[in-house]
């Protein structure tokens, strides 16, 4: 239940965030720092799974928040990238065209109803493919592995002998 409110909670920040202002020249700068933002998230979430009483949930908790950060972090630049230039892709996005096409581009489903037509909107849509193909690889072996610490550091009962 845990993965669910997160992620709607994300998302519902997603929604009311104020994207539509003049961010322009800031959207890389934005992707950045954002993308500093989900390491850093995931970091203190590896180190949380290998304390957790529970480290297997823990760690679907974590892998869902970071990846749905991941996913509302493009479809905030996408959005602003379209804010700012309408022909950055081939229609105007709105945040749920935004976030369509990233979950598109992440799923690598591309349906084609919308596609990155400028430098920069590519730009974008390749620092997604390329991140994320790395973010569930790594996420997935990384998690794993602090799940399996996490039970080898947990005292286990010997049976009497």
């Amino acid at each position: 239940m845990r993965p669910l409110l997160i992620a709607v909670a994300l998302l519902l920040v997603y929604y009311l965030l104020p994207l539509d202002d003049d961010f322009e020249g800031y959207v890389a700068l934005a992707l950045l720092c954002g993308l500093v933002g989900v390491t850093a998230l995931f970091v203190w979430e590896v180190r949380a799974v290998t304390r957790a009483d529970r480290p297997r949930l823990r760690a679907v908790q974590a892998f869902t928040a970071v990846v749905t950060l991941f996913l509302l972090l493009f479809a905030a630049g996408y959005f602003m990238l379209s804010d700012a230039d309408t022909a950055a892709f081939t229609e105007p996005l709105t945040r749920t065209d935004a976030l369509y096409f990233a979950l598109t581009t992440f799923a690598t489903v591309g349906y084609g109803d919308i596609a990155a037509v400028s430098q920069p909107a590519r730009i974008a849509a390749m620092l997604q493919m390329a991140f994320g193909l790395l973010l569930v690889g790594v996420a997935a072996k990384v998690l794993v592995g602090a799940v399996n610490a996490a039970f080898d550091s947990t005292p286990r009962s010997r049976p009497p002998s």
